[in-house]
């Protein structure tokens, strides 16, 4: 599986290529949509499902490993319905007790670490919000990761992927500790995906974090930086990997209804022809506002991300880690040319509502908020976030 662009590209080429020279018969589906949609996800079932497979190879990035995912579990249970598996309220959640097919991920960004998770994220286009599937069978049986596919990715599309990289490890690194997680499930198998954060989350969060701080800005501006693009790729394995056990929180929660709700804004540099708001730029842009916002929970891991990200933390006070962090942000996000907030991407305070009730179902990363919040602390939030500078 793979998307329409990537099909003609060298990363596939070499996977064709590969599995011709060991007479492994495959079928291509190049379908995938950037930013896929519950209609996009059921036509790759069921082309999955007609082709009875025996294993799935997924070359791109997030949207089309989450795509060759939920294929490959629908495909395994023909009978479940497609609400069936989605994360509730949206969906019923119901936990997956079967075997899927292997699954090989080759990733072709440096960013949603999809080739390290067990989930698979889609926008529902009947609430305009981004749900998803959450489970560890879905998890791909192998992750190959490459730097040399990393070097087709535009400049935009470096950064909007490193901006998931860098808010996965801030997220997963201040979500609520494991321990004060509730309610405790009734059966291990119930257990959700997302933990907290924990001692073995951290230490991959802070390394991501300290991989980005150092080439991230590189990857960026030099597409040929063969040392800054393989870091990166490393950065967004980690960075899977810790956010994957420990869960992200509101950045993302709020990021869904951002790309659900779009109007007319095409991003630089992607090759659709849909509006379009990258999973990462929608993640990024709240990320200001939000560590403002949970910083007095844990205010010494606030600190200890700004100081990895450059910042001059001597003589902070605890109270002034929300403001430290959410500046150094800002000025990372304004050194990389991101546009000037929400606002940029077409909207206003009269959509705040809309984008609000579209948070208000993600509860399964936004529980994991370590700063409780109401309905009123996340239309402020909002608000902070259509400009930034």
């Amino acid at each position: 599986m793979t998307d329409q662009t990537l099909v003609s590209l060298e990363p596939v080429r070499s996977v064709l290529e590969s599995l011709t020279q060991n007479q492994v018969q495959f079928t291509v589906y190049d379908r995938v949509r950037v930013e896929p949609t519950d209609a996009s996800f059921k036509e790759a079932i069921s082309f999955a499902k007609a082709g009875l497979f025996d294993a799935f190879v997924a070359v791109g990035g997030g949207s089309v490993i989450d795509t060759c995912k939920a294929a490959n579990l629908y495909a395994s249970h023909p009978d479940n319905d497609f609400l069936d598996f989605v994360n509730a309220p949206i969906g019923k959640g119901l936990p997956v007790t079967g075997k899927v097919r292997p699954l090989i991920a080759v990733p072709t960004t440096a960013g949603t670490g999809s080739e390290t998770t067990g989930v698979a994220i889609f926008d529902y286009e009947p609430l305009k919000a981004k749900t998803g599937i959450a489970s560890r069978e879905i998890r791909p049986l192998l992750g190959i990761v490459d730097p040399l596919h990393t070097l087709s990715m535009p400049s935009r599309v470096a950064a909007n992927s490193g901006f998931d990289v860098l808010c996965h490890a801030l997220e997963s690194y201040t979500a609520l500790p494991y321990h004060q997680r509730s309610p405790c499930p009734p059966h291990p198998q119930l257990r959700p995906a997302y933990q907290g954060s924990n001692p073995i989350s951290d230490v991959w969060a802070v390394h991501a974090l300290r991989v980005v701080a150092k080439y991230f800005k590189r990857a960026v501006r030099d597409p040929e930086d063969l040392e800054a693009r393989s870091a990166m790729h490393l950065a967004s394995v980690f960075a899977g990997i810790g956010f994957g056990n420990a869960g992200v929180h509101l950045c993302h929660g709020m990021s869904y209804p951002i790309t659900g709700n779009v109007k007319t804004y095409r991003a630089q540099g992607y090759n659709v022809e849909h509006p379009l708001v990258p999973h990462g730029l929608s993640v990024v842009l709240t990320s200001p506002a939000v560590f403002n916002f949970t910083s007095s929970m844990c205010p010494e891991r606030h600190l200890e991300a700004a100081e990895i990200l450059g910042a001059d933390v001597s003589g902070v006070r605890r109270s002034d880690a929300g403001r430290v962090l959410s500046d150094t942000l800002r000025t990372l996000l304004w050194e990389l040319q991101v546009e000037d907030g929400l606002q940029a991407l077409g909207y206003s305070s009269e959509d705040v509502p809309a984008l609000v009730q579209g948070t208000l179902p993600q509860e399964r990363v936004t529980k994991l908020s370590p700063r409780s919040h109401t309905q009123d602390d996340l239309e402020e939030l909002f608000h902070q976030s259509l400009k930034l500078y």
